[in-house]
């Protein structure tokens, strides 16, 4: 297991975005939602349902209605879920390209879901934030 790391430079300089093959999905379900034979990459509870990150043929299997398809992002530096500054980093090297976020910050890594059609330039963008911090280093 690697260390956590919590300097933003270091976890910018490191963060290796990698792409996902595939389409996601955001959906909302009932608190007793059926979800036998689909495999959530993220669900959060919210007071109006519980809201899962599904891929897209498991939610068209079981019923789900998308709110937002999208593609998923993994920066693969370990970041410490203490560390300052990466997601407001990141989102405004997105935002300054036009390009929502929706961020899901887990134990190990952070995931970045953008709009389908953005996923090529949302990597350019995380891949350009990188390449201009470890010019810095």
């Amino acid at each position: 297991m690697t260390q956590a790391i919590s300097n933003l430079d270091v976890l910018l300089a490191s963060m290796q975005p990698e792409l996902h093959a595939g389409v996601y999905v955001f959906a909302s379900v009932p608190f007793d939602a059926d979800l036998r034979g689909i495999e959530p990459i993220a669900t959060v509870r919210e007071w109006e349902g519980l809201t899962v990150v599904v891929e897209e043929s498991e939610a068209a299997r079981a019923g789900l209605t998308p709110l937002f398809r999208a593609a998923w992002i993994t920066l693969t530096v370990h970041s410490d879920l203490n560390a300052v500054g990466l997601t407001a980093a990141f989102a405004r090297a997105l935002g300054d390209a036009n390009i929502s976020c929706n961020v899901v910050a887990a134990a190990f890594h952070d995931h970045i879901f953008v709009p389908v059609d953005d996923a090529g330039r949302a990597l350019a963008a995380l891949e350009a934030l990188q390449k201009r911090a470890s010019a810095r280093e």
